[in-house]
């Protein structure tokens, strides 16, 4: 890998991260949008699946599941990151420690969630968009885009909605919403995904592959 190729992947990689973590951090809170009542990192993310399967369409396989099992090492730092700060005592003048604990506390079981419900979900991403590629011959890109994204979403949202929210909140209208949300996030992202794999590849002097390949 030359170094406008690494430049182009460490890029990647770190929109990817920063998006994971910050889906952990704004998870905790329940927003409304248009009647729809979902996670505020729903957002943040959607965006790792974008980037995913952006890098497998561009690097293969292997470096996308690298980079997934990364994310699972960086959640599992931020986790124990964020205990530590709960449980290390206050300076004597700083008075928000029970305001912090409540909403950070609540992200301990969120990162949970986000753990087991990223493992199964990113996995079967991968698995689902790469059984695709081999049976389109690497055509259709929209193909594998959309169904690999939507399942995995499906999946994902199940499993973090029942781990994080069970017992606290309404789980159904959680996950319906949820859903709706990314499904339309996930369907919006086809144009970004083509976008972002013709950018990366033309950068690369890798076009006609592009052209080949993901029609």
């Amino acid at each position: 890998m030359n170094q406008k190729e690494q430049s182009l992947y460490i890029f990647l990689s770190a929109v990817f991260v920063a998006s994971l973590v910050t889906a952990g951090i704004l998870a905790s809170k329940i927003i409304s949008l248009w009647g729809v009542f979902v996670p505020a990192g729903v957002l943040a993310y959607s965006i790792t699946f974008t980037m995913t399967d952006t890098i497998c369409e561009v690097w293969g396989k292997e470096r996308a599941q690298s980079l997934v099992r990364s994310g699972f090492l960086v959640l599992l730092l931020v986790w124990g990151l964020n205990a530590l700060a709960i449980a290390l005592p206050p300076a004597p003048f700083w008075s928000n420690q029970k305001a912090f604990s409540e909403v950070l506390g609540s992200t301990n079981r969120i990162i949970l969630a986000s753990l087991v419900a990223y493992g199964i979900s990113q996995t079967f991403d991968l698995w689902i968009y790469n059984q695709l590629r081999t049976l389109t011959s690497s055509r259709m890109l929209w193909l594998r885009n959309n169904v690999s994204t939507l399942l995995s979403q499906t999946l994902d949202t199940v499993v973090f909605i029942t781990i994080a929210f069970y017992g606290k909140m309404p789980l159904a209208p959680l996950i319906m919403g949820q859903l709706t949300i990314k499904y339309l996030i996930a369907l919006m992202d086809t144009p970004l995904v083509y976008l972002m794999v013709y950018g990366v590849r033309l950068r690369l002097g890798r076009w006609a592959t592009t052209q080949q390949g993901a029609a």
